[in-house]
């Protein structure tokens, strides 16, 4: 019997491709971002240099009430002044000669050589400014003092908050020349030259002898010629006041009066607008200039 051949066996199938997706080369490299650069140091704004502290000033205390005198030096000392106190009017000159005060807090009723006397004598030798302490009734020692110079005054009792607060008006305006308004350096009207920088006042060629409000009222006049102003609307703009007596611009008014008028019985310069206060009304070749 024939043997059965073996069956040959099938070739194995030919390898077929992959189907998996042949991976993209990889995108060439995006140059890199410039580096940002540096932002310059911010300059620092400069810092505002701090106003100078007034020095202190020199203050003569005139009081016999040893607990007047000890509370108002107390409260003065505080305020950064230095204080020196006299108790009558002689120890009072003789303070003032050794040792010129910057200000004088002067009581009128003193023993001996009264506050008149002592403030008349105290002007006599040098503008030094001047409050007076009166009494609520003395109206006419007041005016009196006011006449002989006096800057202000502070009626008893008062505050001694009040009083430094006076003090300090008085010393700044007599410390800081004031800012002339808009307009020339030096005021110049009927004859009379006022200059705000050196503190000084003449007429037709001669030297004014003002007080420190006197001379701050003149420059005010002088620097808003025709104005009427209100009495109110002068303690505001040449005092520094919000409140006070109003006499006080009177008796200042009448002393400058005395001291620019050919006639001061009937006044062509400051003259009196009635239910208003005073006007400047200039006269002369100088008029408006």
């Amino acid at each position: 019997m024939s043997a059965t051949p073996s069956p040959t066996p099938a070739p194995a199938p030919a390898p077929q491709p992959s189907s998996a997706p042949t991976p993209s080369p990889p995108p060439a490299s995006a140059p890199p971002a410039p580096s940002p650069s540096p932002l310059p140091s911010p300059t620092p704004s400069p810092v505002p240099a701090p106003s100078p502290t007034p020095p202190p000033a020199r203050i003569l205390v005139v009081d016999d009430d040893p607990t007047v005198a000890e509370v108002v030096t107390g409260y003065l000392h505080r305020a950064g002044h230095a204080v020196e106190h006299a108790a009558d009017g002689a120890a009072a000159l003789r303070c003032a000669t050794r040792n010129p005060p910057d200000l004088v807090v002067l009581d009128l009723m003193l023993p001996g050589i009264d506050g008149l006397e002592v403030c008349r004598r105290l002007r006599a030798e040098r503008p030094v400014p001047v409050i007076m302490l009166t009494a609520r009734g003395d109206e006419d020692d007041r005016i009196a003092g006011l006449e002989l110079g006096a800057d202000d005054y502070v009626t008893k009792p008062f505050s001694p908050r009040e009083l430094v607060l006076r003090v300090e008006s008085v010393l700044r305006r007599s410390r800081t020349a004031p800012p002339a308004p808009l307009g020339p350096a030096v005021l110049r009207a009927a004859g009379i030259h006022v200059d705000p920088a050196t503190r000084r006042a003449t007429k037709d060629g001669r030297d004014l002898s003002l007080t420190l409000r006197e001379f701050d009222l003149l420059a005010h006049f002088l620097a808003h010629p025709g104005r009427a102003h209100a009495r109110e609307r002068l303690m505001r703009d040449v005092w520094g006041w919000e409140f006070g007596d109003l006499s006080t611009v009177t008796v200042h008014v009448r002393r400058l009066r005395a001291k620019i008028e050919d006639d001061p019985a009937s006044p062509r310069l400051i003259q009196t607008v009635w239910g208003v206060g005073y006007r400047f009304d200039p006269a002369g070749p100088e008029a408006g200039a």
